[in-house]
């Protein structure tokens, strides 16, 4: 069956659809009970969805910022008599400020690092709520009412309601989020964390973002469950809890809020399906037989039994049956089965549910384009000196890698940069944007100095770069790869996104004429929908370059442009770079090939060891026999 795209179904409309009549078709209050469960986890999963998905960190706090925001009504209620109405904001206010405490270490570690501290800080919140008892109620737990509607205590099936209208606020605040400059920016520190940063989208601004959202989300779905349930305890709030959680997410799909529905209604409705062992034992045989089915089809493929008929899913699957049939119950197995389901997700369907069901949609339909021109910004200044380096030095622990460079590039010029390999160009240049601090010297630009600051500092005063290795957003269109380096341009804070103010689209409509521009300037207009992994090496270079373009700089960092390029490439590129500084941008080039140096560059620096040995015009260089011992190799 052909899958249909995700965009045709807009979530709020398919949660309306899916949830909105539940209390009306004749089932039980359980049933009831179990799908206002769903909603609530819905609500926490579209923020973790945000720093697991989005950034593609993982977190195993979040049933502690669930707590969090449980405790947070209960203590209002216990303690001060207030009740749901003041309890919602109060949730949100105090999650996200957790949500803030637990992005200082996220700044720090990644991966399994970042996984461990904030299991930790699962595991001491969950302490903390247990032991104070003077606040908490410690482990006898808080009961609570819910709020009156029109005067009346809802039963679950008015109470469904009310979650619910929650439920699709959140879905269109965070649809809002993740399609502005903030999703962008959140895929983009995924992808490629240090391009982002030279991109001006700073790694620390948009994860303390990411982890307040995220945070202020699970605040609020814990008020909720809290009101729900009318009862609250700490062992509630586990790191089983977390876990499940993070299944939820991979199950239903990474960013996706029709995933967040699949995975919530899986974690929520499968703990009831276990209960129910003969109910497993008929689940286990289908899977079996499904399992089955595969392996006759592969079989039938290749015309015999070959090493990938039974692979680790397909076995799993055949496994399921017998060791069904093995149990008196499978409740106590539970976290077994959910791990092994997220191995199979991670192996076999590594998008999720939503993913194998829906087309990811893609970016929004771009605007007329704009003459070529209009991309770049012209820049019109006097003569002089753009950016001054002095004694720049370098080290790493014993290792030096700069050694008292100075150099000098002048407003509108294309300084080249050569020599051997291992002699610092790469390094320099690491050095100029901000990812590597000097050891020693300084850096001016434009009078200004420039060391010490941090990379998105150093890009939204006028220097951009590109890198030796490609640092594209690769999950990204061509398109969208523009649009994160214009997050500068854009008008407006995130309630601006969320309440999509006159100003914010105004800016975000200008953006997307430029990216236009730009794509259209370095010749890939037609490529603006595919993803930039998609891209040939030398399509993706132009790409780059067109990217450190939209921060309209006064410098151009090119670190090998031509690396791998074939011959029609490198004439493309040579003119693309003739065009860029025709409209006022200096730039720094980082080459070995040297036809392409001498017809480019005005002053051309030469590095060895760490240290400049020679500075002129690229006809005298060809003379200088330092340079030709040291990188030429003969005398033209």
């Amino acid at each position: 069956m052909r899958p249909l795209p995700e965009k045709l179904v807009a979530p709020p409309v398919l949660a309306l659809a899916l949830l909105l009549p539940l209390p009306f078709v004749g089932i039980s209050n359980y049933y009831v009970h179990l799908g206002l469960i769903v909603a609530i986890y819905m609500i926490l999963l579209l923020g973790l969805d945000i720093v697991v998905g989005y950034t593609g960190e993982t977190s195993l706090a979040h049933a502690a910022l669930f707590g969090i925001g449980a405790y947070t009504a209960g203590v209002l209620a216990f303690k001060l008599n207030l009740g749901f109405w003041v309890a919602l904001p109060a949730s949100l206010a105090v999650s996200a400020l957790f949500g803030l405490l637990l992005a200082i270490p996220a700044l720090r570690v990644r991966g399994p690092y970042l996984a461990m501290v904030t299991a930790a800080f699962g595991a001491i919140v969950q302490i903390l709520i247990n032991e104070m008892t003077f606040l908490t109620n410690g482990p006898m737990g808080i009961r609570l009412n819910r709020p009156a509607l029109l005067g009346v205590l809802p039963r679950d099936r008015e109470y469904y309601y009310l979650v619910l209208a929650l439920l699709l606020l959140a879905v269109a605040t965070v649809n809002r989020i993740v399609s502005s400059s903030f999703g962008r920016a959140f895929q983009a520190l995924r992808d490629a964390p240090i391009a982002a940063d030279c991109l001006g989208v700073s790694v620390w601004r948009y994860k303390v973002y990411a982890f307040i959202l995220s945070a202020a989300l699970a605040g609020l779905a814990g008020t909720l469950f809290a009101y729900s349930e009318r009862y609250i305890s700490p062992n509630t709030y586990s790191i089983e809890l977390s876990i499940l959680f993070l299944l939820a997410v991979t199950l239903g799909g990474p960013r996706s809020r029709l995933g967040a529905l699949l995975g919530a209604a899986v974690v929520v409705l499968l703990p009831n399906l276990l209960a129910d062992i003969e109910l497993v034992r008929w689940i286990a045989a289908a899977i079996g037989a499904v399992a089955i089915l595969i392996m006759a089809a592969r079989v039938r493929r290749a015309k015999a039994v070959t090493s990938g008929t039974l692979d680790m899913p397909v076995a799993l699957c055949l496994a399921a049956w017998p060791a069904a049939r093995s149990l008196t119950s499978v409740v106590d197995f539970k976290l077994t089965i959910f791990g092994l389901m997220i191995l199979f997700v991670v192996y076999q369907m590594p998008e999720g549910l939503s993913g194998r069901l829906f087309r990811r949609s893609g970016p929004a339909a771009m605007r007329r384009a704009a003459p070529a021109e209009a991309g770049l910004h012209v820049v019109t200044e006097a003569d002089g000196d753009l950016l001054v380096v002095e004694g720049l030095t370098r080290q790493f622990g014993g290792l030096v890698a700069l050694s008292g460079v100075s150099l000098t590039v002048k407003r509108g010029e294309i300084h080249g940069l050569i020599g051997p390999n291992g002699s610092g160009k790469s390094t320099l240049i690491n050095v100029l944007s901000g990812i590597y601090p000097p050891s020693l010297g300084s850096i001016r630009f434009l009078g200004q100095r420039l060391d010490g600051l941090p990379p998105a500092a150093i890009a939204r005063r006028g220097v951009a770069r590109t890198f030796q290795n490609l640092q594209l957003f690769g999950e990204m269109t061509a398109f969208e790869n523009i649009l994160v380096a214009l997050n500068h341009s854009l008008r407006g804070t995130l309630f601006d996104v969320i309440l999509g103010t006159p100003r914010r689209r105004r800016s975000e409509e200008a953006a997307r004429d430029r990216a236009t521009a730009l794509l259209g300037f370095v010749g890939l207009a037609d490529l603006a929908d595919e993803k930039a992994r998609n891209l040939s090496y030398g399509k993706g270079r132009l790409l780059e370059i067109a990217r450190a373009l939209a921060l309209e700089p006064r410098l151009l960092l090119l670190d090998e442009p031509a690396a791998g390029l074939t011959k029609p490439e490198i004439e493309a590129l040579i003119a693309n770079l003739r065009r860029i500084r025709d409209q006022g941008v200096a730039i720094v080039l980082i080459e070995h090939h040297i036809d392409l140096v001498m017809a480019l560059c005005d002053v051309v620096t030469v590095l060895d060891f760490g240290k400049v040995i020679a500075e002129a015009e690229p006809q005298a260089l060809c003379r200088d026999q330092k340079v030709i011992d040291a990188y030429l190799g003969v005398q033209p």
